[in-house]
């Protein structure tokens, strides 16, 4: 059986997701960490689930104690990757590190990027359907010190650009006259820019300090393709703060890896999609799609047993 594993970002979390996932010891642990008896109903408050540190920690917290459940009924993952801070639950489930230090790097990551953002209004626009040259010539008419970059590429016309929100602003105009569809992320910060270069600094130094193991899978990084080693591990964990996340690139190397099928971890169905949009021949679903862990599971064997 040859299956990958997506670990989802930020963004699609909201209080109905998930709706199989039992109470956990894990679950229990993370809502102590935010303060929280519990998490579905924290979730409730926007202004709550889009603060980055609640985000970033429950939205590890909730794929592990997910995998933890699935992990059961299913042998361990042929391919497994993370978009964004879903590489923290990637690197745990390819036993990089414990879910405990996953939680306590989630923290520090999302304090980190908190610090580097402070006193800049900053978020991220998603644009679809703006081709590759008119994308560059869009780069290129805002002048740098405006702060725009490309945070993200998911693929040929799909990307992710983060910078200031006047810089975003601009962007959004521009991209909507050439005809491509926009849509503001919730987060306010621009993740996976030079603005964050402060952030994947104290990042790295956070990760010099936690012992890391070998991956016991195929592990590839948002920037740095496979991974396979620790220190490998440290300085992709960091420098996908400030650089662009490619995956694109992501998507390619686990489909090079020929899964019988892909399952996303996480909140909604972007990490799914976007797969059967690349490569339609290798069947793709999301956890957020099933009812239990049972259909969840035997999705899996369907597909790849």
């Amino acid at each position: 059986m040859r299956y990958a594993l997506l670990f989802s970002g930020q963004g699609m979390q909201h209080p109905g997701m998930l709706p199989w996932l039992a109470d956990s010891a894990l679950l229990q642990s993370m809502c102590k960490r935010l303060g929280v008896a519990d998490w579905r109903l924290a979730l409730q408050d926007p202004a709550w689930a889009s603060h980055n540190t609640h985000a970033q920690v429950l939205l590890t917290g909730v794929a592990l104690a997910a995998w933890q459940q699935l992990a059961a009924g299913l042998p361990p993952p042929a391919a497994v990757a993370g978009y964004s801070v879903g590489e923290l639950a990637a690197f745990s489930v390819a036993g990089m590190f414990g879910a405990t230090t996953a939680l306590d790097l989630a923290t520090e990551r999302a304090a980190a990027m908190d610090r580097s953002a402070a006193g800049v209004a900053g978020g991220m626009l998603a644009v679809t359907g703006l081709a590759a040259p008119a994308l560059a010539q869009l780069l290129a008419q805002l002048p740098a010190h405006h702060g725009l970059a490309l945070a993200i590429r998911n693929g040929v016309d799909s990307v992710v650009l983060g910078g200031p929100l006047a810089a975003l602003d601009a962007a959004e105009a521009s991209a909507t006259r050439q005809g491509a569809h926009c849509t503001r992320l919730r987060v306010n910060i621009a993740s996976h820019t030079p603005a964050m270069a402060a952030a994947a600094e104290a990042f790295a130094h956070t990760l010099a300090g936690v012992p890391v193991e070998r991956p016991r899978c195929a592990l590839f990084s948002n920037a740095a393709d496979r991974i396979f080693s620790a220190q490998q591990a440290r300085s992709a964990l960091a420098a996908q703060l400030a650089n662009t996340v490619r995956w694109d690139e992501c998507m390619d190397n686990l489909h090079a890896r020929q899964p019988q099928c892909v399952l996303e971890v996480g909140p909604g169905q972007a990490l799914a999609r976007m797969w059967t949009q690349r490569h339609p021949g290798t069947p793709a679903r999301a956890c957020d799609d099933f009812r239990s862990a049972e259909a969840v599971v035997a999705w899996v064997h369907a597909q790849a047993g």
